[in-house]
Order: C-alpha cells, then structure tokens, then sequence
C-alpha cells in the first residue's frame, strides 16, 4: 500500500477511497448538466478538480464539492443553456459576499438554535438513506439490484477501515468491473485532449438567473453547506473548526470564478463531508487526490465521461449513500435539553423529510423554537403576576 505525507497532507488507499464517498450525489447531477444543459465536460471537470486542490491546499481536511442542487434540479428541469447555468452560478457568487461582508451570515448563525442543526443534520442522514435504498431498489432484476446492494453493504461493513482494500476502492474496482463484463464500457471510452472554455457573462442572463433558480438555493446552502458542514467540521476535526463565514466567504469566492472557465455553481455539504469521513478521508490529500483525477477526466476523457457515469451499477452507489446516510443519525444520541429543543428538532426533522426541502424543515424548526420560547415568557410573567395579585 503506498503511503505518502506531507505535514498535515497525506496521500494513501485511504484517503483516495474518502475521496470517493460522496461521488454518489454527484453523479446524477452531473449527467444531468452535461447532457441536458450542455455544460462543457472539460470546464466542469477541471474546475472542480483546481477548486478541490485549492480547498485541501486551505482546510487541510476534507471539504467536499457538490453541485449546488436547487439550481441544478431546476436548470436541468428546464433545459437551460450553458450561459445561464453560469450565471446563476456568478449571482450567488456575489449574493454570498454580500451576506459576509455585511454580518448577516453571523446574525443567522446567532440565532439558529442547536437542535435544528441537529435535525438537519439527522434529516439529511434520513434521506440519503432513502435516497441508497431507492437506487438499489430501481433494477427489477434481484442480481443487479438487491443482490449486489447486499453485497456491496457487506464489502462496506467489512472493509470500511481496512487500510490495504479500502470499501470505496473496493466498490469502485467492482462496479467498473461488472459495468466491463456486461459490455456496457465497449466503445465508449475514448482519449482525447480537451479543454475549459472562456464565458463571457451577460448582466442581465445574472439577475435573470438569480430570480429564477437562485433564491431557493439560498436557504439550502446557508442550511446545508454553511451552518450544517461548519457544525460537522466541529465534530470530525475539533482542532481545524472552519467558521460559517469563512465557509460562505470561500464559496463565494469559487462561484465568481468557475463559472468564467465552465464550471458548475458549487457549494460544500454536509452530506458529503459525512460521505467522505466514513469511507476513510481525514486530510486534505483526499481533496488533492481527486482534484487531480478530476483534471485528468477532464483534459483526457472528457467525451466519455458521462457514458462511463452513466452504465455504473446504481446499486453499489446506492449501498454507499445508505451507509452514510445511516453513520449521519449518530447525531441523535447527542440531542439533550429542553422540551421546545426536542420538538423544535422533530419538527425540523418531519418537515424536511415530508417536503424533501431541509430548508423548509430549518425554517420551521426556528419559528417553532422561538415561538414557543415567547409563548413561554409570556405565560411565565402572567403566572408570575396572578401570584403576586393573589398575594
């Protein structure tokens, strides 16, 4: 097994299988852009794989990338072009810096209670359990589908911290393996040299863009990839704590640059941290890792890459994200406090699941929260006042 180090960096099986924890909620996406919206494969790809250097270069831990998922789901729903694609990207870009340079993030982060992270962070762990079971459920044909799942959790539980055949590696040797047998790869992987394109934004396609898809990624992303993840980070790696801002301030400062070289509106999240930290990830050399493999799809195996995505097993990807989905409920244990904190987070939990929106879900656990707490005051004071009136 080779094993390299560098101060906090270090470059093994391990880290390489961390890396992959969290290819399952991009995979889907991905396709999506490239053959629907048209994005070009090389800009998609070699941005990630540069901004993924750059954030391991920076956090010295995991930070995972994702598309951001509001966007993507409406972009691809409604076929959008590759400029507005871009340029959704470019307005919450500068909609992130507005948040960081005016405080508001830190007047959010204030006054978001504890126990509607914890929901959300347990609603997230509850729907990308759904999420894997679903996958594995799709194929009508028990080998293909529950009986490589089974087989792929039990290389899971077995292998996961297994330092010379890591699980994700494992995983991803079998499912390229089975896609080759079945003959799904013949002919579609092809070498060519390819690179990113320059955008050139439009102003009005940004505000355009921003109206339509934009504002209902914010609540996700202040949820999800801000107060989420920096809650996370605390957890896995107390000694590196990455503040709200400075997550906010970083993805702001990706979103105003990719999307001029082809890249994908992007933000971090919580899932995919959890994702990469189970299947082994621990430094930044996981991030450096798979940003160099990014840039090597993208420059050399551009044209095939959505086929190679495409014929995957979904049920080795799904026994992936039911596993992560599971470690995520840990966070249950660690619920304690008032009667409000635990329904606030129930609340926040229910609505999430139900509307499959963790926005929603945040925000109802916050309005319960704080109401509850007035309603309490106030009863508090009345019953304060009747005693001393009876007196």
């Amino acid at each position: 097994m080779f094993n390299f180090k560098i101060k906090s960096f270090e470059f093994n099986l391990r880290e390489l299988a961390g890396s992959l924890g969290d290819f399952g909620t991009l995979f889907p996406l991905a396709i999506g852009y490239i053959v629907v919206c048209k994005l070009n494969p090389s800009g998609f790809l070699v941005m990630m794989g540069l901004v993924n250097i750059v954030s391991g270069l920076i956090y010295k831990i995991p930070m995972p990338l994702q598309p951001k998922k509001a966007v993507a789901v409406y972009a691809i729903s409604q076929s959008w072009n590759p400029s507005m694609v871009y340029s959704c990207g470019i307005s919450l870009g500068l909609f992130w810096l507005f948040l960081s340079f005016t405080g508001f993030i830190e007047k959010i982060v204030k006054y978001t209670p504890k126990c509607v992270v914890r929901g959300i962070q347990i609603s997230l762990g509850i729907m990308l359990g759904f999420l894997g079971y679903s996958m594995i459920s799709q194929s009508a044909i028990f080998i293909e589908g529950w009986g490589l799942g089974i087989i792929s959790l039990i290389i899971i539980v077995f292998l996961q911290k297994n330092k010379c055949a890591p699980a994700a590696i494992v995983l991803l040797i079998l499912g390229i393996l089975i896609s080759n047998l079945k003959g799904d790869l013949s002919g579609k992987i092809n070498f060519s040299i390819s690179f990113p394109s320059i955008f050139i934004p439009n102003i009005k396609e940004i505000g355009q863009a921003f109206l339509l898809a934009g504002i209902s990624q914010i609540p996700l992303t202040l949820t999800n990839a801000v107060i989420a993840s920096a809650a996370l980070i605390k957890e896995y790696f107390p000694e590196r704590a990455v503040s709200e801002k400075k997550l906010l301030i970083n993805q702001a400062a990706m979103n105003l640059v990719v999307p001029f070289f082809g890249g994908m509106p992007m933000c971090h999240g919580a899932g995919g941290l959890a994702g990469q930290y189970y299947f082994g990830a621990r430094t930044g050399g996981a991030n450096i890792m798979e940003g160099l493999i990014e840039i090597f799809l993208g420059i050399f195996l551009s044209t095939s890459i959505v086929a190679i995505f495409s014929v995957f097993p979904k049920s080795i990807v799904g026994a992936m994200l039911l596993m992560v989905g599971i470690s995520l409920l840990k966070f249950a244990k660690d619920v304690k406090g008032t009667t409000i904190e635990i329904i606030s987070m129930i609340i926040t939990i229910v609505i999430s699941v139900l509307t499959k929106n963790m926005a929603i879900g945040f925000g109802s656990g916050v309005v319960f929260y704080y109401a509850s707490k007035k309603i309490k005051t106030i009863f508090n004071k009345k019953t304060s006042y009747n005693r001393l009136t009876a007196k």
